[in-house]
């Protein structure tokens, strides 16, 4: 664990306030950043309180100052390590009352800490707020478990009896806490795509970015990968597509944003999406915090993130009108290339646009990018099984195009030719073209942070496998997947789950038409508003409000997720039955593709969630009521609900209540 300083309650008690003080300066220093006077005093004044309330504490404990939490880009002011627990606190200096935005913020200190360092997992890790000039706290000694702790609160008096509860709140443990060993442990933090982009931006390497479970495939290896494709493509001086795949939430964006931001940026590279949303979002994530103070330098911020986040439709029409011009970048990042467009849609003209196209997106791209001289690269981040729009081309239109232009060579995971799926294959076994690198297909999930299981779940769901769904989550002890049939109680769950700083939010598919008869029936309507502001704003995706469709999050992700089931996918004795609204009743999906297509609408709904999510599945109209509505079938909504049921989600109702001083500390 890195902290600016670290010492044994021993030697911290030996040094006076001014000398710590002096010491994390010079820390501070050493990283050039500016120190204020102002932090200065606050550390002086953070040591005398710990001397007075550490004063009769085992010297053996460790006093851990300024940690570093790469996640959240920020510092916990200091972490006690004793032999019982890890405490974590938050300092407020001169503050007279305790703000919910601290509580939350040194609750978020912990839940990181609990979730991604590997000595605090197996301890109870306790946040402590400490607002030094507050009127005494009450403070009923609590019952200390495993895990995070609500937040306890104190003023800067009260700190020593706070530590001292802890402490006789836990006993004596069968087996203690070893400080020192906890400070070596692992800390392994696995950010949100947002968090990540944000911390590229500013120069970090994806590198720091590292997995939580470092024995499986993970980004550092397939950024490696990337980088290894690159060099080649200089040395040899050819023109490269690099197709990376993975399974949903197993961070092929991040190295994407690696390629453009991080360690490989030194080519100038652009990321080019054809999903708006995701575009929209990731550029104001960047430009807020890149100009945190708003105004002009905001829309400055703004205009340089668009230059690095480019819509690909976009992209490639300007370079098509322009043929003369030959893109600044050589290296360019297509995301999700698996869904550009085929020559049909490419060159369809709608109400929106007049298309300048006149061949396959893919086609179009090796055209533009073998405009270089010598040699350029085409990052491909290939997504299975989230297909969810007509005229998508798949990899099989990659293949054919790359096959047809003797400038152009690909490297690629051996499961991109091995594939179940015709289009979803770059060619049909080994071709002089391709070479192969395994290390190019992610297969650990980043996005759920507590368990691995959830995509292969997710995965048997689909397909109508409830025997093999409910042997998975058996296994893994179970699945971070849970059922309600009551739209309230689900978003009572959210609030629960969504601690600290996690960000809550409703999801629903675009064709859950009927989900307005129960009250939700608004879609966002800013999406960057909706994933980036915080409650209170009721534009947050906290308010649970408005809800997005696969559209407005494929490719962006919440901490915890409520999942409206809708009348678009229903049981049938066949297995799944996907299904279209029109006028006043529903139709039955027929086609092959609009099929997969609603399947993978869930597929992308059911994996947006880091932590838990919540399913909502209606309870509909009886049959032989007065104003029975055929639309929202009570029998066919039970069929869902029994049916994931038997799939291994465990009821919402089932879960233990939460004891109410938890409550509490939720509603301040």
């Amino acid at each position: 664990m890195k902290a600016w300083l670290s010492l044994s309650v021993a030697a911290f008690a030996a040094l006076s306030a001014r000398d710590v003080a002096a010491r994390l300066a010079y820390a501070q220093a050493s990283r050039h950043a500016t120190l204020e006077l102002a932090q200065r005093h606050a550390w002086e004044a953070e040591a005398a309180l710990l001397h007075v309330a550490l004063r009769e504490a085992d010297p053996s404990w460790r006093v851990l100052f300024e940690c570093d939490l790469l996640r959240l880009e920020k510092r916990a002011d200091v972490v006690v390590v004793t032999d019982r627990a890890i405490l974590v606190l938050e300092f407020k200096h001169g503050a007279r009352a305790f703000e919910a935005q601290d509580l939350r913020q040194a609750e978020d200190y912990a839940l990181d800490l609990h979730d991604f360092h590997a000595g605090s997992r197996a301890h109870p890790v306790v946040p402590i707020l400490v607002a030094t000039e507050a009127p005494p706290a009450r403070f009923d000694p609590p019952l200390i478990w495993h895990g995070v702790t609500p937040v306890l609160r104190g003023n800067g008096a009260q700190l020593g009896t706070l530590i001292a509860a802890v402490q006789a709140g836990i006993g004596v443990p069968a087996k203690p806490l070893d400080p020192t060993a906890w400070e070596s442990g692992p800390y392994r933090p696995v950010p949100t795509v947002l968090e990540a982009a944000t911390l590229l931006y500013r120069r970090n390497s994806v590198a720091e970015i590292a997995a939580a479970r470092a024995d499986a495939p993970n980004l550092t290896r397939t950024a490696a990968a990337i980088e290894r494709a690159i060099a080649r493509a200089q040395a040899e001086g050819v023109h490269l597509v690099v197709f990376v795949t993975g399974i949903p939430g197993a961070g092929k964006t991040l190295c994407g944003l690696n390629v453009v931001f991080g360690a490989l940026r030194s080519h100038g590279a652009a990321f080019l999406s054809g999903n708006v949303p995701l575009v929209t979002v990731l550029r104001e994530a960047l430009a807020r915090d890149a100009a945190p103070s708003g105004g002009r330098t905001l829309q400055a911020a703004r205009r340089q993130a668009q230059t690095a986040l480019q819509n690909v439709h976009r992209f490639l029409e300007q370079y098509v009108i322009h043929a003369e011009h030959i893109p600044e970048a050589r290296v360019i990042v297509f995301d999700e290339a698996q869904r550009a467009w085929d020559e049909a849609q490419a060159t369809r003209d709608t109400q929106r646009r007049v298309s300048h196209l006149t061949m396959s997106e893919p086609a179009h791209a090796l055209q533009i990018m073998g405009r270089h001289a010598g040699w350029s690269v085409i990052i491909a981040l290939i997504g299975g099984g989230q297909e969810i729009n007509t005229g998508e081309a798949g990899l099989a239109e990659w293949g054919r195009v790359i096959a047809a232009d003797p400038r152009w060579r690909a490297i690629a995971a051996p499961r991109t030719i091995t594939g179940a799926d015709p289009a979803q294959r770059l060619a049909d076994g080994a071709r002089d073209w391709i070479a192969l690198d395994p290390d190019l297909d992610l297969t650990l999930p980043m996005r759920s942070v507590r368990e691995a299981a959830g995509s292969p779940w997710v995965d048997a769901v689909l397909r109508g496998a409830a025997t093999e769904a409910a042997a998975i989550a058996t296994e893994a002890g179970g699945v971070p997947f849970l059922l309600t049939r009551d739209l309230d109680a689900m978003r009572h769950g959210l609030r629960r789950f969504g601690r600290g700083l996690r960000r809550a939010g409703l999801v629903a598919s675009a064709g859950a038409r009927r989900l307005r008869a129960d009250g939700l029936g608004v879609q966002v309507p800013e999406v960057a508003d909706w994933f980036l502001n915080r409650w209170p704003d009721i534009r947050s995706s906290e308010a649970l409000e408005t809800f997005a469709t696969e559209y407005d999050c494929q490719g962006l992700e919440l901490d915890v997720v409520g999942l409206a089931w809708g009348g678009d996918l229903v049981r049938a004795t066949e297995g799944w039955r996907p299904r279209r609204f029109a006028g006043h009743r529903w139709f039955q999906v027929r086609g092959a593709e609009e099929r997969r297509f609603i399947l993978n609408t869930y597929r992308v709904l059911l994996t947006r969630a880091r932590y838990e999510t919540v399913l909502w599945v209606p309870r509909g109209s009886l049959a032989g009521e007065a104003f029975h509505d055929a639309t929202r079938d009570a029998a066919e909504l039970d069929a869902i609900a029994d049916f994931l049921l038997a799939c291994g989600t465990q009821p919402l109702e089932a879960l233990p209540p939460v004891p109410a001083h938890v409550e509490i500390a939720r509603l301040l």
